[in-house]
């Protein structure tokens, strides 16, 4: 492990994703998935979103894109929120998963809608 890159991607992890889930999941790691952690750590957060070809915003709106094609609920769940976080605005949200059900089919796109009204309640109750 390039304890460098995880660090980096540790630190953007946290910002994108919030500190205390991201601390949480290392936290409960056990020895089973304690390398998923740290691979996920360093090389997706590290060296693909540490890249300075896009901003956070656009990594963000792929992504969107990309888990609700992929069908990754918990997945778009969680990186519903990190767009918020990196200024995607939900009437971008909203346009990204139009796009999605046109392109991937409607079914993938009522579940991103449904999956994405989850996490703007969440964020919602948290702000509370």
């Amino acid at each position: 492990m390039n304890k460098d890159m995880f660090e980096k991607g540790l630190e953007i992890r946290k910002s994108v994703l919030g500190a205390e889930f991201v601390e949480n999941s290392i936290k409960t790691a056990d020895d089973f998935n304690m390398p998923m952690q740290e691979l996920t750590t360093e090389y997706c957060w590290g060296a693909v979103w540490g890249r300075e070809g896009l901003p956070r915003k656009t990594r963000s709106m792929l992504n969107i894109a990309m888990l609700s094609a992929l069908n990754r609920p918990h997945e778009l769940k969680m990186h519903l929120k990190g767009a918020l976080k990196n200024g995607v605005t939900k009437d971008e949200i909203r346009e990204i998963l139009l796009q999605v059900a046109i392109y991937c089919g409607i079914p993938a796109g009522v579940d991103s809608f449904r999956v994405a009204r989850e996490a703007f309640a969440d964020v919602a109750k948290a702000a509370e």
